[in-house]
């Protein structure tokens, strides 16, 4: 049964990656950059392999204690990503569950991150050639660690399943992981410049510490044996092997409660949307922006766009403090904010067939999305403008930030309504998973894409160029600019709308049936 479930796993890999020929250049470059991180972690251990014990140590362990918690974290944000192994798609078959659990974990080696992880794991045993009786422990505590990895996710997403389904639990969890990553490059650009350096920093503390935890228990093995510790290696097995018992026993408790009452995602139905409705006036016009504009409170995958959108004048801050890059805040959410609406169709799923079916005119689908997109982004142009100034400490630009981003979000929806009415493809849809990417991705969808930015950027070309005369130091241009932009927005987004109107009265049910086709 177990060597079933592992060619189920094969089979399954293999299909997914027939299905469309993107699928399998996607795979490919995702394998290749995970090679290339792996061969870039050999020959990094490699050198630390040449270097004192005390620094070998703490890199077994801290690296170590972080890859297990990668591992154990991320599965509880990045649902989504892979389910064609998904404990509750066996409950109506007599699979004995033991066999399952450990078919399961095998099963989850037959991927890229767990080759990749078990071969750095198996490699990290460099860091010992000078000790060679530690060897042989070293690569006992790198296959521990590595069933710890599997186990501990495992356990820790089958625990708190009925938890991560919510939809709102994920939401916030997808902005708690990604605020950090995008934080993390700008911070470490910083720390490093300013002289900060781990040799200033005694943590042989943190590493013997994190040793005795479930997390660094595994990586400890290797120098205690090398040190001579035997009765901290003991004790370290010790842990180690308690760490997947009790992992395998509560994975075994979630996975029979899978078995038996599969987790499915409930949702609360409110009347918050009726109420926006009640409050704009009863006409089609009036009803699509209602719709839209509740999808910009209401959409996670709107909503993250929105919550992502503040980072950005912190991320420019830390990489150029006190410099002009921090003023590209306000233009670029603007941008960001207006081709949101690129997507909108795709978005909407099979429920376009209610615009379709209606029918409401494409002149009025193109103004009530644009006009619900607007509010927000002249909302979030208007606060970055005054705080992106402010972090540059030049309050005077605000009249020339404020212009530029008006006629970049105003640029971008012109031209997304044209481009929403030509092309749909793949999105994520609702509950899915930040990371996860939709299959069958097509060359058109790419180069509309970039058609679409290039083409942003021509036609907000001189109210662009009159924001930065005015940073160069000319204040009149700025307050010119404070006036071509929304007029130049507004000009480009009622031709845009004017187009993508007629488009879409064409294109609408070719659309429905290619959105259909997604799903």
């Amino acid at each position: 049964m177990v060597a079933h479930l592992l060619r189920l796993k094969l089979t399954l890999t293999a299909n997914g990656l027939r299905r469309s020929a993107w699928v399998l250049v996607g795979f490919v470059v995702g394998a290749l950059y995970g090679v290339s991180v792996l061969i870039g972690s050999l020959v990094a251990l490699g050198y630390v392999s040449t270097q004192a014990f005390a620094l070998r140590e703490m890199t077994g362990v801290l690296a170590g204690a972080g890859l297990v918690l990668v591992w154990w974290v991320v599965p509880l944000v990045a649902f989504g990503l892979d389910a064609t192994m998904d404990p509750a798609r066996f409950a109506p078959f007599p699979v004995p569950r033991s066999r399952l659990l450990v078919g399961l974990t095998l099963a989850g080696l037959l991927g890229v991150p767990g080759l990749l992880t078990l071969l750095g794991a198996v490699g990290s045993t460099v860091l010992w050639w000078r000790e060679p009786a530690a060897i042989p422990v070293a690569i006992v505590g790198a296959l521990l660690a590595t069933l710890t990895c599997l186990l501990g996710s495992r356990a820790l997403t089958g625990a708190l399943a009925r938890i991560v389904v919510r939809r709102r639990v994920r939401e916030v969890g997808a902005a708690l992981v990604v605020i950090p990553l995008v934080l993390a490059g700008p911070v470490l650009t910083r720390l490093i410049p300013a002289g900060y350096s781990l040799r200033d920093v005694d943590i042989t503390p943190v590493v013997r510490v994190v040793a005795w935890t479930p997390l660094g228990a595994a990586w400890g093995l290797a120098p205690d044996v090398a040190a001579g510790r035997w009765g901290q290696a003991a004790g370290r097995l010790l842990v180690a092997l308690a760490t997947l018992a009790v992992a395998a026993l509560a994975w075994d408790r979630s996975l029979r409660r899978a078995l038996v009452e599969p987790v499915r995602e409930t949702t609360r139905r409110r009347d918050r949307g009726l109420g926006l409705i009640r409050r704009v006036p009863a006409t089609p016009l009036g009803a699509v922006y209602a719709r839209c504009l509740t999808y910009w409170a209401r959409d996670p995958r709107y909503a993250l766009a929105v919550v992502m959108v503040p980072v950005l004048p912190i991320v420019f801050a830390l990489v150029d403090p006190g410099g002009g890059f921090v003023l590209m805040a306000a233009p670029l959410s603007g941008f960001l904010m207006g081709w949101a609406i690129s997507a909108d169709i795709a978005y909407d799923g099979s429920a376009f067939w209610l615009h379709v079916a209606c029918p409401v005119r494409g002149v009025v689908d193109r103004w009530g999305r644009a006009l619900a997109a607007a509010t927000v982004a002249v909302v979030v142009v208007v606060v970055l403008s005054v705080v992106s100034a402010l972090l540059a400490h030049r309050p005077g630009l605000v009249p020339a930030l404020v212009g530029s981003g008006l006629g970049m979000a105003g640029c971008a929806l012109g031209v997304a309504s044209v481009a929403s009415a030509l092309v749909v493809y793949p999105v994520r849809q609702p509950g899915d998973s930040p990371f996860s990417m939709r299959q069958g991705a097509t060359l058109p969808a790419f180069l509309t894409q970039i058609g679409g930015w290039a083409l942003v950027g021509a036609l907000s070309l001189p109210v662009t160029v009159l924001a930065g005369v005015a940073v160069a130091g000319h204040p009149a241009a700025g307050w010119a600019a404070l006036v071509v932009g929304p007029l130049l927005g507004a000009g480009v987004l009622a031709v845009g709308a004017w187009l993508g109107g007629r488009l879409l009265d064409r294109t609408g049910p070719d659309l429905l049936r290619r959105l259909l086709a997604m799903t």
